[in-house]
């Protein structure tokens, strides 16, 4: 594991100021900041100049800020990946082929998301809310429950 020491300078700068942009102190001198602005107006008669300077400061740390977020949602992204691949390898019933389900075409996501959506109207079906399936057995086992419970109300109909 690569500890703070060895993080490049602009991990460690991130790191800092994502946690520093969201903390309620910057919101505060965010806000005293546009409060002081507001109240130049009248000293400056709400000329262009005023204005530009707000304008331009907002641009300029939204631009940056931009970067900030993209950079934290990447790492906080890869770390919920790499926990989901461990949840999925330690799980003997998991199917392994969706570890790397992230590196497929968004054509290969949307059929899988189909599936999965197939298989979740199979699970509204099913009265046992405890019963999971798994990708590869979801078909099978609705079948399996199918052919009981016609086999079920054969027997009922027979005992009539």
């Amino acid at each position: 594991m690569e500890t703070s020491e060895n993080k490049s300078f602009f991990d460690r700068f991130s790191d800092w100021s994502t946690a520093a942009a969201g903390s309620p102190s910057a919101f505060l001198i965010a806000l005293a900041l546009i409060m002081i602005w507001a109240g130049t107006g009248p000293i400056f008669k709400f000329s262009e100049t005023w204005q530009l300077v707000i304008n331009t400061g907002t641009t300029i740390v939204t631009f940056l800020m931009v970067f900030l977020i993209q950079k934290a949602q990447n790492k906080d992204s890869k770390a919920i990946q790499i926990k989901l691949n461990e949840l999925i390898a330690a799980h003997e019933k998991a199917s392994n082929r969706i570890v790397d389900i992230e590196d497929l075409t968004e054509k290969e996501l949307d059929k899988l998301h189909r599936y999965y959506q197939k298989l979740s109207d199979l699970a509204e079906e099913d009265t046992d809310i405890h019963q999971s399936h798994s990708i590869d057995a979801a078909e099978d086992n609705h079948e399996h429950k199918m052919r009981n419970k016609i086999i079920h109300q054969q027997i009922e109909e027979e005992d009539k």
